[in-house]
């Protein structure tokens, strides 16, 4: 039976709820701007905010110094904080009044320096999904907290006249807490770094659900869950919290309506179902949604048109891609196909042998057809995986024409599995490198929610003040629902660098349900070694790698008791 790290004690009855999470104070590391003084108000011994401080008042009656100095003597007086990388919570507040009154201040939150300056309604800046911009009063003397959002620097203005000394600001970050079984090391530090940074960003986005994001839209995409779902695999094992997100989906979606109002999104509820029973092997979870998985899998079969195409309406597969509605189409026929293999897959596990054949008649249709990527990568790569398009021509042709043009943070991780059919794993790691690390060359310190490469030309960094004639890569790109500042800098189905190094560097990759036996075939390329860890149901494998002088890699590998161990 497979053990699940449930954390908190969860009552799922809709009445009451332990929130799993856990809190913690961070100190910002970094004062990055303060208003200038002037006669009308002033800011005095910020970097006292940088610590240590303990959320007390009056610290600085037993303390060497005092706090911050905020005055107001006619304008706001205003400095602005960085707590060093991306963080999901919002900010502790420890004043001291010193006109002896309770006074208002202004708090902005911002995944960039950007956003943190902008004003309310400044393109895109808003409170739609998570307060960001707010006005609170603050005890003449104590503590307050304010905001749950996603963000890395907070502004804080004094907007009150008189004066202000804020003893300590903390960020209070609320995060449920897993455990890192998995790991990744090799000899380009850059690959770790975006390998941590995948990690980091899907655990941002495993609060009381596996959201989207955490500043926007905080809300479980089902589409969004495979990638986020890929990624846990790889870095922290079996959690309660996919079983928690996949039946959330399921109980609020009758079998007969779109997951998200969406087709696409259904056909990823499946594929995520049979990719969690390959990995756990859990058979008891997997039987509790057999009735609605037939349901699904029956009306599916009913949008498979005369011509054997699908027949699906309003597909979607990513943002980059809506532009092009004959890739959606191509995609949406490739992702559907793979649905239905996955489906005949999960019929034969729960012995349902009738539902087994429909899914293969459906599959077997929809394999009569094989529409063009339509130059999209997208479509392309989804093409490929389905076995719809010949992988090496296909990746020679579109995956791989004009470097990362055309990747997508969502889709970049299918994009890469594609290549690594084709066996282009250098090109791939490659691309990985330019494009995600692309996002880190701007400050990235979690993955963002779209990036295409033009944006950073003449743009300046996320942790920077804007700079004049620059690009804001925040606040003036982005399209949809994601443009300018509403776009996410944090999100979940940015994170498959990590589960696509695990598989194809490390090279461990699930070869039988339950991952009772594992395949590992290590790739290294230009790299001269490589090791990690991989979490499975019955213990976590390691790996090590090593080139030797001939091209040669030696390895040495530990598992578990009950894991079988294929060499590739």
């Amino acid at each position: 039976m497979v053990k699940l790290n449930k954390g908190a004690n969860i009552k799922d009855d809709g009445r009451e709820q332990v929130d799993p999470r856990t809190r913690s104070y961070v100190l910002p590391t970094r004062v990055v701007w303060t208003s200038a003084a002037t006669g009308d108000s002033s800011v005095a011994d910020a970097g006292i905010l940088l610590g240590p401080r303990f959320g007390q008042v009056p610290e600085g009656e037993f303390l060497a110094g005092s706090g911050c100095r905020l005055e107001n003597r006619g304008q706001p007086a205003s400095l602005l904080l960085d707590f060093g990388c991306e963080l999901h919570g919002g900010v502790q507040l420890a004043s001291g009044g010193l006109s002896g009154k309770k006074l208002n201040v202004r708090v902005r939150f911002g995944e960039s320096v950007a956003e943190a300056m902008a004003e309310l309604g400044e393109r895109g800046a808003g409170n739609d999904h998570a307060i960001r911009d707010s006005v609170l009063e603050l005890p003449w003397l104590g503590t307050r907290e304010i905001g749950t959002t996603g963000f890395r620097f907070v502004r804080v203005d004094l907007v009150s006249p008189g004066v202000l000394r804020l003893e300590s600001v903390r960020a209070v970050s609320l995060m449920r807490p897993l455990t890192y079984h998995g790991a990744f090391r090799c000899s380009d530090d850059r690959l770790n770094t975006i390998w941590a940074t995948a990690a980091r960003t899907l655990h941002l986005c495993c609060q009381d659900y596996i959201w989207d994001g955490i500043k926007r839209d905080r809300l479980v995409w089902m589409g969004d869950l495979h990638p986020e779902l890929m990624t846990l695999m790889a870095v922290f094992g079996p959690q309660a919290v996919v079983n928690r997100s996949l039946d959330y989906m399921r109980q609020t979606t009758p079998a007969d309506q779109w997951m998200n109002g969406m087709p696409s999104y259904t056909l990823w509820w499946v594929r995520c179902q049979h990719d969690w029973f390959h990995y756990t092997g859990d058979l008891a979870y997997l039987t509790e949604q057999h009735a609605y998985l037939r349901a699904v899998l029956e009306r599916l079969a009913a949008f498979i048109g005369a011509d054997d195409r699908c027949a699906m309406p309003g597909g979607f597969l990513d943002w980059p891609t809506q532009h092009n509605a004959r890739a959606v189409a191509a995609g949406m026929h490739a992702l559907m196909l793979m649905t239905f293999d996955d489906g005949a897959r999960l019929a034969v596990a729960l012995k349902d042998a009738a539902l087994a054949a429909q899914c293969r008649a459906s599959a077997a249709r929809l394999r009569t057809q094989t529409p063009a990527p339509e130059g999209s990568k997208q479509a392309a790569a989804l093409l490929v995986l389905a076995g719809l398009a010949e992988a090496k021509t296909m990746n020679a042709t579109v995956l791989a024409a004009d470097g990362v043009k055309g990747m997508s943070t969502f889709y970049g991780y299918y994009m890469l599995e594609a290549r690594a059919k084709a066996g282009d794993l250098q090109g791939a790691l490659d691309a990985l490198r330019t494009y995600w690390g692309g996002m880190l060359d701007l400050g990235a310190t979690s993955f963002w929610e779209d990036f295409n490469p033009d944006w950073a030309k003449n743009a300046f960094r996320i942790d920077e003040l804007p700079v004049p004639d620059k690009t804001d890569i925040h606040g003036d790109c982005g399209e949809f629902c994601y443009a300018g500042f509403r776009h996410s800098l944090c999100h979940g189905w940015a994170s498959g660098p990590a589960p696509w190094l695990t598989a194809h560097v490390l090279g461990i990759q699930v070869a039988a349900v339950g991952c009772r036996t594992l395949r590992v075939q290590p790739f290294l390329g230009d790299l001269a070694w490589a090791e990690g860890a991989f979490p499975t149901p019955l213990g976590v494998v390691r790996v090590r790698h090593e080139k030797q002088a001939n091209g040669s890699i030696t390895s040495a590998i530990t598992a578990p008791e009950g894991i079988t161990i294929q060499r590739g």
